[in-house]
């Protein structure tokens, strides 16, 4: 009875995606297909809660993962099927440009998922990923907005313009949180996408 209590959660939990917590990878799915690119920056675990798995197992994408807490390596050698590159680094202060280069990469990567913790630092890892010359064209990346006295959707916006990019989708919330909005994702103008609320969003799927 409480397994099935908890898998009735957790499909309400993921109802978007059955791995990512909000549809993350569903979204880069939607802009790129299969055998797209990724970097994915706080990937946590490996398959429940991570924006890459669906990517890389299921739609072959190539990319890499990137965690500061070492305490996660146990969970992904139990999880064989996730073959691409995973660095155990600070986010903050990680060679981006050497990764890709080593990961046969390009610096324009499709789909940049970025989500550590505390916030100032997601944003610090953003700029890192900029200053190491990427410019991936669309990026989920993590405000806390519901928690965090620093707007950090607005920071983020202010510092991506300059380089062409735009709020895709806007007030992202999981499945239980919808009073808890937690992400913006961003676009590149180049993707020509129409900006849209994550509500809105969500009533398509």
């Amino acid at each position: 009875m409480i397994n099935l209590l908890k898998k009735k959660f957790l499909s309400f939990f993921y109802k978007i995606s059955p791995y990512s917590q909000a549809g993350q990878d569903i979204f880069a799915l939607e802009l790129f297909g299969d055998k797209g690119t990724y970097i994915d920056i706080g990937s946590g675990l490996p398959a429940k809660g991570n924006n890459s798995y669906l990517l890389e197992v299921k739609n072959n994408w190539s990319g890499f993962c990137l965690d500061f807490d070492m305490s996660q390596k146990i969970n992904w050698e139990k999880c064989p099927e996730r073959m691409n590159k995973v660095y155990w680094h600070d986010a903050t202060i990680f060679d981006y440009k050497n990764a890709t280069t080593e990961n046969k990469l390009p610096i324009d990567i499709d789909f940049l998922s970025c989500d550590i913790d505390p916030q100032e630092k997601t944003f610090l890892a953003l700029k890192k990923v900029f200053t190491d010359g990427l410019r991936p064209k669309s990026i989920a990346f993590e405000t806390d907005f519901y928690r965090e006295k620093t707007d950090y959707s607005l920071l983020a916006e202010l510092f991506l313009k300059p380089y062409g990019y735009e709020i895709g989708v806007r007030n992202v919330y999981s499945g239980l949180k919808k009073n808890k909005i937690f992400e913006t994702w961003f676009v590149h103008k180049s993707l020509n996408f129409k900006p849209i609320d994550y509500k809105e969003w969500v009533k398509k799927k």
